[in-house]
């Protein structure tokens, strides 16, 4: 499939990460500081967990936590589910859906190399989706002269 867009193509290569002894404190001011929802952990550019805002949120209201004190490595989701640079699109999609996840960590070997998001693949989405329109359009008046 060469002309399959693949997630290399529309991840985000900045991603944001915590190390396994990050206090939730650090995280929850770079969460709030880089305006996004998730944090990848990492341990030698190898992705081993993420904490997104729900599991901040869901360790919050059920436990008193101290914010100095509790680190990445006892709150992140792992293991980290992950995705290669070279699947397309669809299989993001479809691999999110069945994990019922909406962020992804995209590697190239073991190293975190991106991030996509389910916001990612809805504006790629939309995109085909505005392209099929003008060409269908473009089609029609040819049809027409």
């Amino acid at each position: 499939m060469e002309s399959a867009l693949l997630v290399r193509d529309i991840m985000i290569s900045d991603v944001k990460t915590a190390r396994l002894d990050d206090t939730l404190r650090e995280i929850v001011r770079k969460m709030a500081g880089f305006h996004i929802g998730s944090i990848v952990v990492v341990q030698e550019d190898r992705p081993v967990g993420i904490i997104t805002e729900r599991d901040v949120l869901v360790q919050l209201s059920q436990a008193r936590l101290d914010l100095d004190v509790t680190r990445a490595k006892d709150i992140m989701s792992k293991p980290v589910l992950t995705i290669g640079v070279k699947h397309t699109i669809q299989e993001a999609a479809e691999f999110m859906t069945n994990n019922n996840i909406k962020k992804l960590p995209v590697t190239e070997g073991e190293k975190l190399v991106g991030i996509v998001t389910s916001t990612d693949i809805m504006r790629c989405a939309r995109g085909f989706a505005d392209l099929y329109e003008e060409m269908d359009g473009l089609w029609r008046q040819r049809k027409t002269e």
